[in-house]
Order: C-alpha cells, then sequence, then structure tokens
C-alpha cells in the first residue's frame, strides 16, 4: 500500500445519545477530538442521535401506522376524471 493516501484506520467508540451505549469498533471517520476511556484505553468517541439500542425497530417499540383508505383517499382526490 503506498503510504499517505490511505485515511487512518483506529479504534472508535460510538455513544449513543439516547440511551448512552457504547459500542467500540474501528473505523476511519474524523471525530472532534473527544475521547473516552475504555478497558484503560483512550479512544476517539463519535456521539450518534440513533443506533440499534434507541431505534424503534431493533427496541421492538415500532408502532403500526393505519395505511388503511390512503389509496382511495387518493383515487378520489388525483384519479381520473370523466
Amino acid at each position: 500500500m503506498k503510504p499517505g493516501i490511505h485515511p487512518e484506520y483506529r479504534e472508535v467508540a460510538f455513544q449513543d445519545i439516547a440511551t448512552g451505549d457504547i459500542f467500540l469498533t474501528r473505523s476511519t471517520a474524523k471525530t472532534s477530538g473527544d475521547t473516552i476511556e475504555i478497558d484503560g484505553k483512550e479512544v476517539p468517541v463519535i456521539r450518534v442521535e440513533i443506533s440499534s439500542a434507541s431505534h424503534p425497530f431493533y427496541t421492538g417499540k415500532q408502532t403500526l401506522v393505519d395505511t388503511e383508505g390512503r389509496v382511495e383517499k387518493f383515487r378520489q382526490k388525483y384519479g381520473m376524471r370523466k
């Protein structure tokens, strides 16, 4: 690999703002300079608004939207007129 053309690939912690959960992974994403200590190591942290820990689909708190009648309302409003 050529030196100097690849982004730095390092350990990064992603923290869910809503739940406070932290996921440690490796990434090339740029950080703001904030760090957090995990297992005695200082790692950069990226704060995210939503993750699998707080997303309604993954937590089972998803609500279903009633779509019954929407197609008929659309056809009545924009359907072909005689």
